[in-house]
């Protein structure tokens, strides 16, 4: 039986390890193009009004700084462009030199009075992530610095009125929270940038100030809608590598006509096609220049001060981070377009194809698709170039004389630009007025590059492809082979749209010819949300590529498309299968954060487990034993969907919320706003079913926790040994009862004067000394008890008759007589308070930021306000200091008490997997009344 227990649970470690292993390393290596210093960075502290520095001692603002200009802005008079960063979660204010050294660096290739004053906060390094006490506190600082900023610049003749945010991680959150602040004017800031900011949700919702704290601000952004239009704001996600904030959480939540509000994935912006981890995305080289030089082109040169148009703002934005065409912001499409090149400078092309490689001298070339006839068989014209410099390259002649165009009209701007070249696709249906396409292949540079042109039929190159299901197991494969006679094929894979969804894909190319042919592009396109990934490959290759989802579509009206940029003449053969451990890695990327739930759902259930043995038997099974015993999913599972069912209907939900219920919460398998949706019944159905792999996966760290819980005890009790003296009663550890008064006393003292979860870690800790000298004991008797025969013999030899030596009360030669049965009592009471520790330990480890945050924070304040620990946990701490007193002995006394915890418990473990997986911090208050039960069951 023990073997097959620790079969299963060491299968599933696997299982958690192979997904976990996808999580944090199943990712490209970074890419990204480190961000170098010229010259020592330097951070000048920027004065606030003594009220600001007395109200916010810990904070600090400061304006960044390199050699000569350090030396100029020394006075603190600045001419620039203000641009303020706001680090993150544990950030440091030193993260913005990226920002600040690269704009001076382009400020000084300008050689132009346009530059930029990067400013930074310093946050203290608050760990904001996890603990939302302090949100309002940054929020309300950031509103005062940006007077601050504002005010230096008031001596000059065009001072800015607006200053522009860039937020990393929680700065991005804090910096929408300004909005909610009832005396801040809306005209202060008119440009926010995220950077790796989760909008949607808490990745971690340990305390609700962090979950008020989002809610105010959804609802302010939400209200004002018509107020924030003039705001733009862009949320950029680090894609896979950021494995602390999924990308799927960085989208904004706003109306579909509020084009002032962009989101997308760091791997989708021209020029940078990277993927980058939580911190990277600060400095990655190539987001820092996209970022900068959208900067640079928001500075109006009249006045040296970013824009107040929004359209011209976001036209910006779309150029340096969504598409990047030929036409740059601000210039007007010259129609029509007249062309003055010789005769022998045009080529009509009378093929379906066109490969041109330019010589190395400079020259004027045009070549002429004629539409007139080609306009019913085919459908849309493709072309692509490798020279990266971004020029009108594509017209439609309106005019022609001869073997010449005369006027046309410029169809470049639908270029986009994708790693090694530029591609164009125009719909041929939409060119009514235009009699020929003109290629323009003018190398007046003398520089060689390569263009390929072919019209096509969109039928022939798309082709719809049915995945394999996701619990195939990778066991079935889709093959599609594609005979390359074109430059594009596009693969529609039907029902690819959830984010629980992952293949593996593998395109292998293969030509009988390879030279002067352009690299294959691989396109990985999802329509509902900017989150394109590209594989360049070489020809012949063969390329994996993996599919997965940042956010899902559960509409069901549009799926994920692969963009195969081929070489012509070409065969492909592409390869789809479902990846096992990229679907875990999705799994955990989603719900892993609800783990703590599930693991403190199967500590109570073994708690149940052994609470019930030792109703039956009176004795408690083992940690392991009582872990695989309990483990009963459909228990859990079939109460929750039942509940759910309930609530569809609307009487019952009307009930359910004038009783003041809370809702069901949903695992975080969708966006948020799509979990309200009626539209969908599927959408609460699958994170049920995902939820029972999660309670096996929670079963595990319990499982394995407490195994290193015991070892661990073992081990420390070795190392005490020393310092204690040798006991044998079952009650070693325990406390008299005015003690337990004292102590129960001094700690409700402590969390209410300095930190709830420091009194919650003393009372912890001291549960834990109870377990070691159980374990002290419980050697002890062992070691004594084996001694036993041996003492035996020696009282024979010496003429002793053991006779009179059989009852416990009485000694032998001086040394009491031991019983097996007292050494059952220890380990009975070891088992029991093994497992109360080790769920003691999850709330202690769930109220840690608090505790680091409080620290951090001694030398301005003793008391922690708000403490999102106290006085939620002063039954929990009760509780464990009245546990240390408990053993089975008195449990089984009382019947009554213990008949109804263990029907209670069972409740509160359904209810925890009900209302607690967005809502972390309840787990705490569901331990405390469990452990009030306990308590109950002990002393009553």
């Amino acid at each position: 039986m023990r073997f097959t227990v620790y079969a299963f649970f060491g299968f599933a470690l696997g299982v958690l390890l192979v997904g976990l292993r996808e999580l944090l390393f199943g990712f490209e290596e970074n890419r990204c193009s480190m961000t170098y210093m010229f010259e020592y960075p330097e951070y000048r502290r920027v004065p606030l009004p003594r009220r600001v520095a007395r109200q916010y001692p810990s904070y600090g603002l400061y304006l960044y700084g390199e050699g000569a200009y350090a030396l100029e802005t020394k006075g603190l008079k600045l001419t620039g462009a203000p641009v303020l960063f706001l680090p993150g979660n544990a950030g440091s204010y030193k993260q913005a030199r990226s920002l600040g050294s690269v704009a001076l660096r382009k400020a000084e290739d300008l050689e132009g009075p346009i530059h930029m004053n990067v400013f930074t906060i310093d946050f203290n390094e608050e760990l904001v992530a996890l603990y939302g006490g302090s949100l309002r506190r940054q929020t309300h600082f950031l509103h005062e610095s940006i007077k601050a900023i504002l005010r230096l610049y008031k001596d000059q003749p065009d001072p800015p009125t607006s200053v522009v945010l860039v937020g990393h991680s929680m700065g991005g959150i804090v910096a929408r929270a300004l909005f909610t602040l009832p005396r801040f004017n809306p005209q202060l800031v008119s440009l926010i940038i995220t950077q790796a900011s989760p909008h949607q949700a808490p990745v971690l919702s340990l305390d609700p100030y962090l979950l008020e704290f989002y809610s105010s601000v959804s609802k302010r952004w939400a209200t004002g809608a018509e107020e924030f239009r003039n705001v733009t704001v862009l949320s950029v996600g680090g894609g896979y590598r950021d494995y602390q904030v999924r990308s799927g959480l960085t989208a904004l939540s706003c109306p579909i006509d509020d084009l002032n509000k962009k989101s997308l994935v760091v791997t989708a912006v021209p020029r940078t096609w990277v993927s980058t981890d939580h911190l990277s995305i600060v400095w990655c080289k190539e987001l820092v220049l996209a970022t900068v030089r959208s900067f640079f082109d928001l500075i109006e040169p009249e006045t040296g001060q970013f824009t107040e148009n929004p359209q011209k703002r976001m036209s910006v934005l779309n150029y340096h981070f969504i598409r990047h065409p030929v036409q740059r912001p601000g210039e007007r499409q010259q129609a029509p377009v007249t062309f003055s090149a010789p005769p022998e400078a045009w080529k009509e092309v009378n093929t379906l194809r066109l490969f041109y490689s330019a010589p190395k001298e400079a020259q004027a070339k045009y070549f002429m698709f004629a539409l007139s006839s080609r306009r019913k068989a085919y459908s849309h014209f493709h072309c692509r170039s490798n020279n990266l410099e971004m020029s009108s390259w594509l017209y439609g002649c309106t005019h022609i004389s001869g073997s010449s165009c005369v006027q046309a009209v410029d169809l470049s701007s639908g270029t986009e630009l994708i790693p090694a070249y530029k591609a164009i696709t125009v719909k041929i249906s939409a060119l009514s007025h235009v009699s020929h396409l003109i290629i323009d292949a003018s190398n007046l540079n003398g520089e060689q590059f390569v263009v390929e042109c072919e019209l096509q039929r969109e039928e022939s190159f798309t082709v719809s492809v049915h995945l394999p299901h996701v619990l195939s197991f990778g066991l079935t494969v889709s093959d599609i082979s594609i005979n390359s006679s074109g430059l594009l094929h596009t693969l529609q894979l039907q029902d690819f749209h959830q984010v629980y969804q992952a293949f593996r894909i593998t395109v292998m190319s293969h030509c009988k010819s390879t030279k002067d042919r352009l690299p294959s592009v691989y396109r990985l396109k999802v329509p509902w949300f900017r989150e394109d990934s590209f594989t360049t490959a070489s020809i012949p290759s063969v390329s994996e590529i993996y599919g997965m989802l940042h956010t899902s579509r559960p509409d069901n009206k549009s799926s994920a498309v692969l963009q195969l940029h081929t070489a012509p003449n070409c065969q492909y053969k592409v390869s789809i299968r479902t990846s096992v451990p990229k679907v875990l890695g999705q799994i955990l990327r989603f719900c892993g954060p609800t783990l703590p739930v599930y693991t403190a759902i199967a500590l109570l259930l073994m708690i149940r487990a052994q609470i019930s043995s030792l109703k039956r038997s009176g004795h408690p099974v083992g940690m392991q034993e009582a872990m695989s015993k309990s483990l009963h999913l459909h228990t859990l599972e079939l109460p929750v969907l039942l509940l759910i069912l309930l609530l569809r209907q609307s009487w019952f939900r009307d009930v359910w919320s004038s009783l003041g219920l809370p809702l069901v919460d949903t695992l975080p398998v969708y966006p948020i706003e799509d979990l309200s949706q009626d539209s969908n019944p599927l959408a609460q159905e699958w994170p049920r079913l995902v939820s029972p792999l999660l309670c096996v996966l929670g079963a595990v760290i319990a499982f394995w926790g407490s195994t290193v819980l015991r070892v661990f005890v073992r081990f420390l009790s070795f190392v005490l040994a020393p310092l204690h003296r040798p006991s044998v009663s079952r009650d070693c550890g325990t406390f008299r009862f005015r003690t337990q008064i004292l102590l129960m006393v001094s700690l409700s003292a402590l969390g209410g004067v300095t930190c709830g979860a420091l009194a919650l870690m003393v009372s912890t800790f001291l549960h834990l000394y109870r377990v070691l000298r159980l374990q002290m004991t419980e050697r002890s008797l062992s070691h004594v008890l084996n001694l036993a025969p041996q003492k035996a013999s020696q009282n024979s030899e010496n003429g002793f008759n053991g006779g009179d030596c059989h009852s416990k009360n009485k000694e032998c030669n001086g040394t009491p007589l031991l019983s097996e049965s007292l050494l059952e009592d220890v380990r009975d009471d070891l088992e029991l308070h093994l497992s109360l520790s080790t769920l003691l330990t999850l709330p202690m480890m769930l109220s840690a930021p608090s505790l680091i945050h409080w620290n951090r924070n001694l030398r301005y304040w003793v008391h922690l306000d708000p403490d999102p620990c106290w006085p939620h946990t002063l039954p929990l701490l009760i509780s464990t200091i009245l546990l240390v007193n408990c053993n089975t002995q008195r449990l089984i006394r009382s019947r009554l008490m213990l008949n109804l915890m263990v029907r209670l418990l069972l409740p509160l473990c359904v209810g925890m997997l009900a209302f607690c997986p967005l809502h972390i911090y309840r787990v705490t208050h569901f331990l405390s009344a469990a452990l009030t039960l306990l308590v109950c069951s002990c002393y009553f």
